[in-house]
C-alpha cells in the first residue's frame, strides 16, 4: 500500500464530490470512509484507476450518509441518480482545499486539525495522538471546524498568508505519537508549492528543510534538548540543507521578501557555519531587522536581542531586551542566557529557574531546569 499516493489523491477526490454538489463536511467524512476501504482492499486487489476508484466509493458513501440523515433531506435532489462511471476530470483542487481548511473563521488549532485530516489524510486517532489529546476531543474539534466552513463556497478566494501560517503551526508541533508532524508539514508544503507560484511558499519550505536538517542533533541520548551552539554539526543533513538553500536563493531572487524567506535566511546562515564560533551574527542581526520591519513581532524582537548579544556582546543584548515586555514567552530564558554570558551567574540561575516554570513544553522545562542546576552547582564549588 502506497500511503503517500493514497493521501495525495485526497484533494482531487474531495474536489470532485464538491463539484457534484456534496457539502464539505459530509464529503470529507465520505472520503475518509473510502480511504479506510482502500487500505483494506487495495493490497489484494489494486485498482487500475486509483482516483476513479476513490471517487466512486466516496460518492456512494456520500449518498449513504446523506440519505441516512433526515435533516439533510433537501439534498436528495442532488443524489437521485448516481453519475455514470467514467474517467475523472483531471482538476487539482488542492489549493482551494487549503484555503477552506485555513479559513479565517477557524481558530488556529481547528485549522491545523482540519488541514491534517482533509488535506493530509490523517485519521482522527492519528491527529489526536500527535497532539496528545483524547480522540473524542479531537473528533469534536474537527467536527466543529467542518461545520464552520460548510457554508463557505468551495471557490472562495483565500489568503495565502493564512494557509502558510497553518502549515508553520503544524511544523512547529514537531513530532509525537506515531505521526511525524514536522515531516507531514514539509510534505504538505511541497504539495502546496506545486499548485501555487508564490515566493513565500518556497520560503516556508526552505525554512522547514533547514530546521529539519538539524533534527538528528537536537536531542541527546537521554532525551534532553541540545542547544544550537552545542549540536554535533557532523550529524546535520547536508543534502537537505543544500536543497533548502537552493530554494531560498530562488525565492529571494524574485525580490518579494516575506517573513518566511527572512527566517529561512537566518536558518541558512546558521547552517552555513562550520562551527558555532564562525556564525555570521552581524548578518543575522540584519535579517532580524528585516523581520522586525515585516512583522513588528515582539517575539522577533526577542530573538533579535539574542543575536545582538552574540554580535555586539551580552550587554548590548540586554539593552535590546530591556525595551521588551517581560511577560513574553521565553523572555526570562533569553535574559538568563545573556546574564550568564555577562558573568552574572546568580541572576542567570534565578532567571533560568523562573523560565523553567513558564516553559511551553516538558523538554524545554527540563532543559532550563538543568541550566539553573548547572549554574547553582558551579557557584557552590
Amino acid at each position: 500500500m502506497d500511503e503517500a499516493l493514497l493521501r495525495g489523491l485526497i484533494p482531487g477526490v474531495l474536489g470532485v464530490l464538491g463539484r457534484r454538489g456534496a457539502d464539505f463536511a459530509t464529503a470529507e467524512d465520505a472520503v475518509q470512509e473510502a480511504l479506510i476501504e482502500a487500505i483494506r482492499t487495495w493490497p489484494a486487489d489494486p485498482p487500475r484507476d486509483p482516483k476513479g476508484w476513490l471517487v466512486t466509493v466516496a460518492w456512494r458513501r456520500f449518498l449513504d450518509l446523506t440519505r441516512a440523515d433526515a435533516a439533510r433531506r433537501r439534498r436528495e435532489n442532488l443524489v437521485e441518480e448516481e453519475p455514470a462511471p467514467g474517467p475523472v476530470p483531471d482538476v487539482d483542487d488542492t489549493l482551494q482545499l487549503y484555503f477552506r481548511c485555513a479559513h479565517p473563521s477557524l481558530t488556529p488549532s481547528s485549522a491545523v486539525a482540519l488541514t491534517l485530516r482533509a488535506v493530509g489524510g490523517l485519521t482522527t486517532r492519528q491527529i489526536a495522538q500527535a497532539y496528545l489529546v483524547p480522540e473524542a476531543t479531537m473528533a469534536q474539534r474537527i467536527s466543529r471546524a467542518k461545520r464552520t466552513v460548510s457554508g463557505v463556497r468551495f471557490d472562495q478566494p483565500g489568503e495565502v498568508a493564512t494557509v502558510l501560517r497553518v502549515l508553520y503551526l503544524v511544523f512547529n508541533e514537531g513530532y509525537s505519537g506515531n505521526v511525524d508532524l514536522a515531516a507531514e508539514a514539509i510534505r504538505l508544503t511541497r504539495q502546496l508549492a506545486t499548485v501555487i507560484d508564490h515566493p513565500e511558499v518556497v520560503g516556508l519550505l526552505a525554512l522547514m528543510l533547514l530546521h529539519h536538517a538539524r533534527r538528528a542533533s537536537r536531542i541527546a541520548p537521554d532525551g534532553s534538548l541540545v542547544p544550537l551552539a552545542e549540536q554535533d554539526r557532523g550529524r546535520w543533513d547536508t543534502t537537505t540543507i543544500a536543497e533548502g538553500v537552493q530554494l531560498l536563493q530562488g525565492a529571494l531572487a524574485r525580490d518579494r521578501l516575506g517573513e518566511f524567506q527572512a527566517q529561512a535566511a537566518i536558518a541558512a546562515l546558521h547552517a552555513d557555519a562550520l562551527t558555532a564560533e564562525e556564525t555570521d551574527w552581524v548578518q543575522i542581526v540584519e535579517w532580524y531587522e528585516e523581520l522586525v520591519r515585516l512583522t513588528d513581532s515582539p517575539v522577533v524582537r526577542l530573538n533579535r536581542a539574542v543575536a545582538v548579544g552574540e554580535a555586539d556582546g551580552p550587554r548590548a543584548g540586554l539593552a535590546a531586551l530591556a525595551a521588551l515586555d517581560e511577560s513574553l514567552p521565553r523572555y526570562r530564558a533569553v535574559a538568563a542566557y545573556l546574564h550568564e554570558r555577562d558573568g552574572n551567574l546568580v541572576t542567570a540561575a534565578r532567571l533560568y529557574a523562573e523560565a523553567a516554570h513558564q516553559a511551553l513544553n516538558l523538554a524545554e522545562r527540563d532543559h532550563l531546569t538543568r541550566q539553573a542546576a548547572r549554574l547553582n552547582t558551579h557557584r557552590s564549588r
